[in-house]
């Protein structure tokens, strides 16, 4: 866990408002991002050739990510691959701009390594991210692949959903190196219906009949809760499969509260952190094993050290991505779980060579 200077000013953000300080943080990385260097050294553990990944076509100079929810305006994308990481996701954006529930919605749980959130797709909409994203490539400031994160419109009746994600998607799909469909966060009413088999079926169908008619077609992923039941979630994995998605980002928040011992905030909410480690990580093996090469998988959830990666690795993944850890970690965190990832372990030399899936 984070010590020196950052362990310090952790203690010191930490007795401040948790959006406070992601508000803050995400200011002063915005400024960062128009003067920092992005175009990283190959003697950067950041981009050490072993450690490069080839996913869906797209490569990865290495397999961590930010995943979904730290920027959710592609505000901060140069300062992420400055600060190591392999890729972003952006997100989770939706078709209309919407201001979130009320605060306070975001939290700290520091007994737990955990957050806990119920921002409720706080965004300012596809087409602002969309924008913002291409201006950052026009300025030759985007070095990694980015994902983008599409959710339902809280103002979006259900039956609605697939038009919704249809619009999201024909905006950003063109600056995006792949995309997600985001059915599994607990904070928007009604969102988790949306992985039963019908439902997603209406979603994801019209957006591959969509994306095949692309001259570029974009990788699509389907991101999953880890409260489904077992058999519920090899259902959500198969469908999946036979309707030619690429691969499952396995999962978002937790709404349990098993085996937290910190005080928890009143209210509903999901858990991200520690807590949902052993949860996500088991949940990728089991579809892993179900599916095999049919899908992709990206691993979140708990990843904090690089012996946390090489768990979701050895479940599944083909990349990993980090959140709740970065919090926590602070600024060294992707390159120090990189450095050890890269050092070869007895029983899991392969971790540190570069693969290919396809």
């Amino acid at each position: 866990m984070a010590g020196g200077w950052y362990g310090i000013a952790r203690k010191l953000a930490f007795t401040l408002d948790a959006e406070r300080i992601h508000r803050l943080s995400m200011t002063g990385l915005g400024a960062w991002s128009k003067v920092c260097r992005v175009d990283l050294p190959v003697d950067d553990i950041a981009r050490d050739p072993a450690l490069a990944r080839t996913v869906c076509g797209i490569t990865f100079p290495n397999p961590l990510g930010l995943a979904a929810g730290f920027d959710k305006d592609a505000e901060c994308l140069p300062a992420w691959t400055a600060l190591g990481f392999g890729f972003v996701e952006v997100g989770t954006v939706t078709r209309h701009p919407q201001p979130g529930n009320d605060r306070p919605r975001l939290f700290r749980l520091p007994d737990d390594f955990a957050l806990m959130n119920r921002l409720g797709f706080n965004n300012h909409g596809a087409e602002a991210c969309a924008r913002r994203l291409e201006a950052w490539r026009r300025a030759d400031r985007v070095k990694v692949p980015i994902g983008v994160n599409l959710g339902k419109s809280k103002v979006t009746p259900a039956q609605d959903a697939a038009d919704d994600y249809a619009f999201s998607f024909g905006v950003t799909a063109d600056v995006a190196d792949y995309v997600v469909v985001n059915v599994s966060s607990p904070n928007t009413p009604g969102l988790r219906d949306l992985q039963q088999s019908a439902a997603l079926s209406a979603i994801l169908d019209p957006l591959q009949n969509w994306n095949a008619r692309r001259s570029v077609r974009r990788p699509l992923f389907v991101k999953l809760a880890p409260d489904l039941a077992d058999e519920d979630a090899i259902a959500v994995a198969r469908l999946c499969a036979a309707r030619g998605i690429d691969g499952l980002i396995v999962s978002n928040t937790t709404i349990s509260r098993a085996g937290l011992v910190g005080p928890i905030p009143d209210g509903s909410g999901g858990i991200s952190g520690r807590p949902l480690m052993e949860r996500s990580t088991a949940l990728l093996s089991l579809l892993k094993a179900d599916v095999g090469d049919a899908l992709v998988f990206i691993g979140v959830g708990g990843v904090f050290s690089a012996d946390d990666a090489r768990q979701k690795f050895a479940a599944g993944a083909s990349l990993v991505q980090a959140y709740t850890g970065f919090v926590y970690g602070g600024p060294a965190f992707p390159r120090e779980l990189l450095r050890g990832v890269r050092t070869p372990q007895p029983s899991s030399s392969s971790l540190s060579s570069s693969s290919v899936v396809a």
